[in-house]
């Protein structure tokens, strides 16, 4: 049976057309039309992944996330149709995976929802290869998906964690922000590497001992970036 998508929009029309496609693909589609049913259909059906509007009636889609990720792992693509830079990073820091711009296409919307489940099964929550990963002061438990600096356990989002995952498997090595995108959020490239620059970032405040002057996570200017150590 395919995996499970919980789809939250509040426009019947759209909905009808999101749930015809997910269903034609083989996902099990479980649907909530308002933010408070979103966060109670998310945890009582566990979910693979949410595909969930920003504009919502009762809770807006920046306070389900917030909410979900605080019980939750479970990936989420939010869908926007405001185009300011600051909704994006917004949702992004409230914990979502990934966002699409309305309007967009099913086949593109598609293509976010395979990849992220992808990642998800690359990345499961408290799985994965036994031990730990040392670089510099920094130590990544593989298993637990845990992380600490200087020995102060670090309070990662979960592409935050897998972010600092892979680049602390590959120390040394520079990688672009189009190879991360792939590598780590699963897609190929799609126009808009800010969503690698804001998570360097928010990694950047919770590793370097001056943010501003980074020595673990370093920019190779003109290239990309690479964890030291």
């Amino acid at each position: 049976m395919g995996s499970k998508i919980l789809v939250v929009e509040d426009e019947p029309a759209l909905l009808e057309v999101l749930c015809y496609n997910f269903s034609r693909e083989g996902y099990q589609v479980v649907t909530a039309c308002d933010g408070a049913d979103a966060v109670d259909k998310a945890r009582q059906e566990k979910p693979d992944i949410i595909v969930l509007d920003l504009m919502l009636p009762k809770l807006d889609g920046l306070e389900v996330c917030r909410i979900v990720r605080r019980d939750m792992t479970v990936p989420i693509l939010m869908l926007t149709a405001k185009v300011e830079e600051v909704d994006k990073v917004v949702g992004l820091e409230m914990g979502a995976d990934d966002y699409v711009t309305k309007p967009f296409s099913i086949r593109e919307l598609m293509s976010r929802v395979k990849a992220m489940l992808r990642r998800a099964a690359m990345f499961p929550p408290y799985q994965g290869e036994s031990g730990i990963i040392r670089v510099d002061q920094i130590e990544v438990d593989t298993a637990r998906r845990l992380a600490s600096v200087d020995g102060v356990p670090l309070a990662l989002k979960p592409r935050e964690f897998d972010l600092l995952l892979f680049l602390a498997r590959h120390r040394g090595l520079v990688f672009t922000r189009e190879h991360l995108l792939e590598s780590v959020w699963g897609y190929q490239y799609a126009g808009d590497s800010n969503t690698v620059d804001v998570h360097i970032h928010w990694l950047r405040n919770k590793i370097e001992r001056d943010p501003h002057n980074p020595s673990r996570l370093v920019t190779v200017r003109g290239v990309g970036y690479k964890l030291e150590g």
